[in-house]
């Protein structure tokens, strides 16, 4: 299989939930984006670290180091039962970065990746590449991801 659609990791945002991670989606040194191949076949159940994913993160090379890059200006907002989450577009610039599908958003711990918990995955629907340029996830002017609390 392969990327299909976009989701937040259940597992995570299950500990974020219950609070038993002590990590905040508003810090500026521990969120950040990685960005995956189409071979990734996302597991929302299941996946709750970036080592379950590492094997298909893109292939590193200039502007692009393995792990990605931390999210700046983040923010966390709730209004009308809906929480949103938003940060700055995430850039690498004079980066080459071949067929890139995905975004994957995830908490750095600062060691091992089996200890970074992931949070969402950002499907691109089509791959994506720069040479040599500044390649920019643009996110949804909407936000990252969105949480709506209020029932149907």
């Amino acid at each position: 299989m392969a990327i299909t659609a976009s989701g937040l990791y259940g597992l995570t945002l299950e500990k974020m939930m219950i609070d038993t991670l002590g990590l905040s989606l508003e810090s500026e040194s521990v969120v950040f984006t990685m960005l995956v191949l189409d071979a990734l076949t996302p597991d929302f159940n299941a996946h709750d670290f970036r080592s379950d994913i590492t094997a298909n993160e893109v292939v590193t090379g200039a502007g692009y180091a393995t792990g990605g890059i931390v999210e700046t200006a983040t923010e966390v907002t709730l209004a009308g039962g809906v929480l949103t989450y938003d940060a700055v577009d995430a850039a690498w610039p004079a980066s080459t970065i071949t067929n890139a599908m995905a975004a994957v958003g995830y908490f750095k711990r600062g060691g091992a990746d089996t200890l970074d918990e992931l949070m969402w995955l950002s499907d691109f629907v089509t791959a994506a590449s720069s040479s040599g340029g500044t390649f920019t996830v643009q996110w949804a002017a909407g936000g990252i991801f969105t949480v709506d609390f209020t029932p149907p």
